[in-house]
């Protein structure tokens, strides 16, 4: 491969905001403009009105804002490569937020003002039905109404006319088209009617619909006016995250104690923290100790001891005790900025079930403008100019591609803030949807099902050494190792007091044990299957006591010295307090619930029986490279599997399986690891999270179905219908109303999700 063609293959992820689009429709525009540039892959969220972009290098960024631009739509660009949160302002807020509530700001004074005048215009037009008043006035109140409708049409509806014009010089159709097209037809007909009666032509059964053009622009203001603040509240999961972080850090520099803005704290600096404050950035404690509110992280409410050597995260509050930390990560490194910057692209991305909406959109306009023409033409011939001008109106104005476009996104807004909130961070809306599909869910014992925290309890020494030396001899051994069981032994020979040796020629015999040189002496540590393997004859006492330990729930761990057995230390690692409560909600929702483990059988049954697994849905003494495999059989069966792991040495089947659930502390590789991260590591909120998706597609189909079913059901009672039989044609005023709320509709029920 050339060097070219590795720039070209390279992707990179661009992130705007995008200003003006009012519709689904706007959102596809784009999003076909967007696609039609070399490599280039874009996603653009109406809700959040937000474009997520993957393409090459050789694309830039401004070729990017360009292409929107050309579409006839505007962009925020605060030119953050990363995509996350624009800058704050002294307000508080983002120029973003800003420019919202000035949106809003402005909504409300146009609603106000077209409202006022539409209710002069709806009284002036009543006029007609008084004849002592008509004869009054005369053709002069539709002069009267037509000044009066102006300021409505061309300020207050200016929107959606300057929609409509950069559409059709784009060849783009939306909702503005729609209303553009309904209320100036409206318009211009009534004004034709106007001037036409004031040069003396006698026009028969023919009236005014000044009124229509009026209450119609109002009512779909209204109706935007609510959804923006809808979407507005829709959104509040980032703008809480982004204000949980502090605004300045007490650091010391050259010796001295200095408050500097969070921006420019640097990584190695050293930050002192007092008890109350919030904690500036990610680091280690270098001194002290404290209780640390960590709730922002993981969902918990009890504070984390904290001491030296242990993580500290940005925005988590010092509760008690002073303590000094190392700067590690700044910045967007933080696990703030990360989380935030997850919710967003997950909140940014589509669920496979949109796509039907999307299709849907992308034909909308076109067939309703087709629909409006031909039923214009029909009632035109067989009822007369009124009754069609009524029908091409209302058809044009109840068709609302919003509610279509707004069904999806605002429930995978709220959801998967909702989840971020409590500890639970989504990747993007396809994992949502996929996890409330899972029917099986492949747990890891260690740090899933158990604390992860192993102890040595209890010691079997068949060798003529001390048992303090025997411990001395295994603990050295696993001295460079990182695997849990291995540190218990160096933890216990520290509890102890025992000075460890360095070992020489280290080797990690994967899933197995370890093997190292201790002085003088060659220590092998670990399973039965290493024993066998290095050639070391277990006595048949010490086979029998391995036996009781794993019946008992503890891991035996065997130590050879210089190629004799030497013994077998039992190590425990206890069960979560909430592992065997939330295991049986899995089971109780028909999910079948595995256990794989390293561990021995027996061992790994006893855990799996006191966490409440059944014996045949055990994999036991699978090494690590090997879950992956567990995972395809499973798969194999025709299940839809979820794997639960730590994130680092579960990489392999958190990847393989439908969903990856990364446990843990929302290290770098757990979030990459996995579709969903639960922070705190609890099973109970693994099974929240799967509530979660079960809730929020939920919604998402009740939003569907009720932006199709009034699609469907209204559009035909639009173009008349009922009229032969009934006599009934809708008045588009109710048109404009029933439009302007479906969408209002929508994403209220998604709010739904935020209790």
């Amino acid at each position: 491969m050339n060097k070219d063609n590795e720039k070209e293959s390279k992707k990179i992820k661009t992130t705007l905001k995008v200003k003006g689009m009012h519709c689904a429709g706007c959102a596809m525009n784009i999003e076909r403009s967007l696609n039609k540039l070399p490599g280039t892959k874009a996603v653009v969220n109406f809700a959040s009105e937000k474009v997520v972009v993957e393409h090459p290098e050789t694309v830039a960024r401004t070729d990017i804002i360009q292409s929107i631009r050309d579409t006839g739509y505007d962009v925020y660009d605060d030119d953050d490569e990363s995509g996350s949160s624009a800058p704050i302002l002294a307000t508080g807020t983002s120029p973003e937020e800003e420019g919202k509530k000035k949106e809003v700001r402005e909504l409300r004074i146009k609603v106000i003002t077209g409202a006022t005048l539409s209710v002069i215009i709806l009284m002036l037009g009543n006029l007609h039905f008084i004849p002592a008043l008509k004869d009054i006035f005369g053709n002069f109140i539709n002069v009267i109404l037509l000044f009066l409708v102006l300021p409505v049409q061309f300020w207050v509806g200016r929107n959606f006319i300057t929609g409509f014009i950069n559409g059709l010089k784009h060849r783009n159709a939306n909702m503005d088209s729609l209303v553009a097209i309904g209320t100036l037809t409206a318009f211009f007909f009534s004004t034709a009617v106007t001037f036409l009666e004031l040069a003396g032509f006698k026009i028969q059964s023919i009236g005014t619909y000044f009124d229509v053009s009026a209450m119609v622009i109002t009512l779909v203001l209204l109706g935007k006016y609510f959804e923006a603040r809808a979407k507005g509240r829709a959104n509040t999961s980032i703008k809480k995250l982004a204000g949980l972080g502090a605004k300045t850090a007490k650091v010391i520099r050259n010796g001295k104690e200095i408050d500097i803005p969070i921006e420019t704290v640097k990584v190695g600096d050293e930050i002192i923290v007092r008890p109350g404050e919030k904690v500036p950035v990610d680091g280690t404690i270098v001194s002290g100790q404290s209780s640390i509110d960590e709730s922002m992280v993981t969902g918990e409410s009890i504070p984390a001891d904290k001491s030296k050597g242990d993580k500290v995260y940005g925005a988590t509050i010092n509760r008690s005790g002073s303590f000094n930390f190392k700067a590690e990560k700044v910045g967007k490194d933080t696990l703030l900025a990360q989380i935030i910057k997850l919710v967003e692209e997950a909140q940014g991305s589509k669920a496979p079930v949109q796509k039907l909406a999307d299709v849907i959109s992308s034909y909308f306009v076109p067939i309703v403008i087709s629909i409006s023409i031909a039923a214009f033409v029909v009632w035109y011939i067989f009822a007369g100019l009124t009754i069609a001008l009524l029908a091409m109106v209302a058809i044009v104005v109840i068709a609302c591609p919003c509610a279509l476009g707004l069904a999806t996104p605002t429930a995978i807004m709220v959801g998967t803030g909702r989840g971020a909130e409590n500890g639970i961070l989504i990747k993007d809306a396809e994992s949502l949807e996929k996890f409330q599909k899972i029917n099986a869910i492949l747990l890891d014992k260690t740090g899933t099902i158990t604390k992860g925290e192993p102890e040595v309890v209890d010691v079997y020494n068949i060798s003529n050494l001390s048992e303090n030396d025997f411990i001395k001899f295994s603990a050295a051994t696993e001295k460079r190792s990182e695997h849990p069981l291995g540190q218990a032994v160096v933890k216990e020979a520290e509890k102890r007091k025992v000075v460890l040796d360095e070992p020489k020629n280290f080797q990690s015999i994967s899933g197995q044990g370890v093997k190292a040189e201790i002085g003088d002496k060659i220590v092998v540590k670990g399973s039965e299957k290493l024993m066998k393997k290095e050639k070391i004859q277990l006595p048949e006492n010490l086979i029998k006591k391995a036996e009781v330990f794993a019946k008992e729930g503890k891991t035996p761990v065997f130590t050879a010295i210089d190629g004799k057995a030497a013994g077998v230390i039992a190590i425990a690692d206890t069960i979560k307090n909430d592992s065997k409560e939330a295991i049986q909600r899995f089971e109780n929702t028909a999910i079948d619930v595995y256990m794989v483990t390293g561990d021995n059988r027996y061992t790994a049954e006893a855990i799996a029986k006191k966490a409440g697994i059944p014996g045949k849905n055990v994999f036991a003494e699978v090494a690590p490279k090997d879950k992956e495999k567990k995972v395809k059989e499973l798969q194999e069966k025709g299940l839809s599997v979820a794997m639960a792991g730590d994130g680092i040495n579960d990489a392999p089947a958190l990847a393989a399986a439908d969903i990856g659930v990364a446990m843990g502390t929302g290290t770098d590789i757990a979030m990459e690891a996995g579709q969903v991260t639960i922070m705190n590591g609890s099973l109970d909120t693994t099974y929240s999270a799967l509530e979660l998706s079960k809730d929020t597609m939920k919604i998402i189909k009740e939003n569907l179905f009720w932006a199709f079913a009034y699609n469907v059901i209204l559009i035909p009672v639009a173009a008349g219908i009922l009229y032969p039989f009934t006599g009934f044609i809708l008045n588009p005023i109710i048109a404009g109303a029933a439009m302007a709320f479906s969408s209002v509709t929508v994403v209220t029920n998604s709010l739904r999700l935020r209790r």
